[in-house]
């Protein structure tokens, strides 16, 4: 029996008023998490993805405003409901685990009443059983000696121990959803590759969703199933993460796995995508990306693109794509996914 998706985003649209004019940093956006799901939002900078994932939780950065579109978590249309409906969402159904502990973390309290204050506040626990399952949470997401570690404050803890502690905080009200906002950015390489297993590990384990963001693919090919790729605030392809890394269809998603380093392929220069991403005040007429696409047509620059179906599962925005295609025949995509 099919489950009905946890998180429904349709046609979401956010802007931001400037001087130079409106900005649509997210124009149109639509995609589905199932339950237990790891999904991903991938992009260059200025895609629009984080401001995506901010909206799920009305968390939206100052000057942007929520302009059309509906969210709907766990059958609750946020996009309609009032200040205290979703306060009640964050924390109980939705979590989130920032990119930067050190600013996300109250810097002059305990990390383990840090842990302690959603179970104190929202789920109802008295002080020592809130206390107990701080612990028990810090032991979960891996803290060695969480007894100790519970009395130290943010700064006496390393980088990787500190986004455990976000971790476990994101956890601390049993959340059906958890939102990754480029969680292991600040980390090194060994201690961003302990943290992506952790989450995975908790996310088959506790059978929670997860939404990650990122700009580097190959920590969206370790933690989700499914992906979108973002390019000027829209969703240009979607589908299987194993069937888009060695499949793509749009020129964007190909630019980017073609920009992935080979370390069994010696070259001299990495492959790039020329240019740079359009100023969303006045994006290009057509196809957003026509001005850095290789396998740019006439036809690709006055008429917006809309999303195509290519099979189950599986959407392009591009006229073109069967050129994609053949430039990946000729030559295949080595990504680990």
């Amino acid at each position: 029996m099919t489950r009905e998706p946890l998180v429904k985003v349709r046609d979401l649209r956010v802007e931001f008023q400037l001087a130079r004019g409106t900005v649509h940093a997210v124009d149109g956006v639509s995609f589905d998490v199932e339950p237990g799901e790891a999904f991903g939002l991938v992009g260059e900078s200025g895609s629009g993805k984080t401001v995506t994932l901010r909206a799920l939780v009305g968390l939206l950065p100052r000057g942007a405003k929520l302009t059309g579109g509906t969210i709907e978590i766990d059958g609750v249309d946020v996009t309609a409901a009032d200040e205290d409906t979703q306060r009640h969402l964050r924390g109980t159904t939705v979590s989130m685990i920032f990119q930067e502990p050190m600013t996300a973390l109250n810097p002059v309290m305990r990390v383990g009443d840090q842990i302690a204050e959603e179970p104190l506040v929202r789920l109802g626990m008295s002080r020592s059983a809130a206390r107990a399952r701080a612990i028990e949470l810090m032991a979960l997401v891996g803290i060695p000696d969480p007894r100790r570690r519970a009395q130290a404050y943010p700064h006496e803890l390393s980088g990787g121990l500190r986004q455990r502690v976000m971790i476990a905080i994101a956890l601390s009200g049993d959340p059906k959803l958890v939102l990754c906002d480029e969680p292991t950015t600040a980390l090194d390489v060994t201690i961003q590759d302990q943290i992506l297993k952790l989450l995975r590990k908790l996310q088959h384990e506790l059978d929670v969703s997860l939404v990650f963001v990122s700009h580097d693919l190959a920590v969206i090919a370790q933690t989700c199933r499914r992906l979108a790729v973002m390019y000027a605030g829209q969703v240009v392809e979607s589908g299987a993460v194993e069937q888009v890394f060695r499949e793509p269809r749009h020129p964007y998603t190909l630019g980017l796995l073609r920009a992935v380093p080979d370390f069994e392929v010696v070259r001299e220069r990495l492959a790039s995508i020329p240019g740079s991403p359009p100023d969303l005040a006045a994006p290009p007429a057509g196809c957003r990306f026509h001005p850095r696409c290789r396998f740019v047509q006439e036809d690709c620059l006055a008429i917006p693109v809309e999303l195509e179906r290519l099979d189950a599962g599986r959407e392009v925005r591009c006229l073109h794509h069967d050129q994609t295609a053949a430039d990946v025949e000729r030559e295949p995509v080595i990504v680990d996914a």
